[in-house]
């Protein structure tokens, strides 16, 4: 029997929640005021997607890429009590809320792609969304990383550094995993805040969160520790409710485009992946956008799909069902990083 996911919180007004989001929410606030730092650093033309970027690629003999060791913002630790994993949110007004996620992983050996097709397609169609990046991808797509900050229609979560199995790490090493990962974030963030496209419109990096409040469990994986270990460093960790399933090859954009419209409902969270690795997730999108927008969907992040209602959490991690993700507990199906069942992170 499939495990219900619970709510761990009293309201969608705690003051825990209202921790974790404050920086987002205070960043949405102020992007609503401020010029758009996007538009102030790049043309059209150097946003939109370039060719052979797409494709992931194997580092043959090549270091991998290095944390960048900076000191973290500040942060509060989540309160105990929220520590599960988010699926979707109860919308509290009634409004017919989504929160489409792209998962941009990388593993170990590998420099995974940029799907920028998908990224395109959301800003040609004004769509919001949310990327859960890797530190690995931030750091080898430094430019399109900070492409992805500064627009004010998405937001980044954290994705761990190399894409690994929380599940199979010890203290120290899952805690690197996500630590690195914020620092890539910083770092590449403060590499945006240093373009001289920036240097007299400083006010407009307030519009770009200091740090990510979001998490993501690769392998969509987690376990008590896992859960603990994210907490602690003041992020949320999201789920999704509905799959797009586009790393399996022989995914089309049709099933994806009925799979969704058949599972999603007012405060879903959808997910897909923009490394490359999203079986003809573009294919999709140009059908489903329109076709959910003309159900009465209102595409947001999930941060403002938190602040919209009371989420549904869950104290242990699965695709579908509970234990449908225990494969990736074995090494051999633990690469590469996004090839992976329907709807896994």
């Amino acid at each position: 029997m499939r495990a219900r996911a619970k709510s761990l919180l009293p309201s969608p007004g705690t003051i825990g929640l209202a921790l974790a989001l404050a920086v987002t929410v205070a960043s949405s606030a102020v992007a609503a005021e401020a010029p758009n730092p996007q538009a102030l650093c790049w043309s059209p033309a150097a946003l939109a997607t370039a060719p052979d970027e797409r494709a992931p690629r194997r580092l043959a003999g090549q270091p991998d890429t290095r944390p960048v060791k900076l000191q973290l913002a500040p942060f509060s630790p989540i309160p105990d009590g929220m520590t599960g994993s988010i699926r979707r949110v109860r919308i509290k007004d009634g409004r017919k809320l989504v929160a489409l996620t792209f998962d941009l992983c990388e593993a170990r050996g590998e420099v995974s792609g940029y799907d920028g097709a998908i990224i395109d397609t959301l800003r040609q169609n004004h769509v919001k969304a949310t990327f859960f990046a890797g530190g690995k991808w931030m750091l080898d797509h430094d430019e399109r990383a900070q492409q992805l900050m500064a627009d004010p229609n998405f937001e980044i979560g954290n994705h761990n550094w190399s894409h690994a199995n929380m599940r199979r790490l010890d203290g120290p090493r899952s805690l690197a995993e996500v630590r690195n990962t914020q620092s890539a974030y910083e770092s590449v963030r403060a590499e945006l805040s240093n373009r001289q496209c920036l240097k007299d419109n400083a006010a407009v990096l307030l519009a770009v969160p200091p740090r990510l409040g979001l998490y993501r469990f690769p392998y969509g994986a987690c376990n008590a520790q896992a859960l603990k270990t994210v907490a602690e460093q003041g992020l949320l960790a999201i789920q999704w409710d509905v799959s797009m399933a586009d790393p399996v090859l022989m995914q089309s954009g049709e099933r994806i485009v009925r799979t969704v419209l058949a599972r999603v409902k007012p405060g879903s969270i959808i997910i897909g992946h923009a490394n490359g690795r999203g079986a003809h997730t573009n294919d999709a999108l140009p059908v489903l956008i329109p076709e959910l927008k003309r159900r009465g969907y209102e595409f947001v992040t999930v941060s403002e799909l938190l602040a919209a209602g009371e989420p549904e959490i869950a104290q242990e991690c699965y695709d579908e069902r509970p234990g449908d993700v225990d494969r990736y507990d074995k090494p051999q199906m633990a690469a590469p990083a996004g090839s992976t069942i329907p709807g896994n992170g």
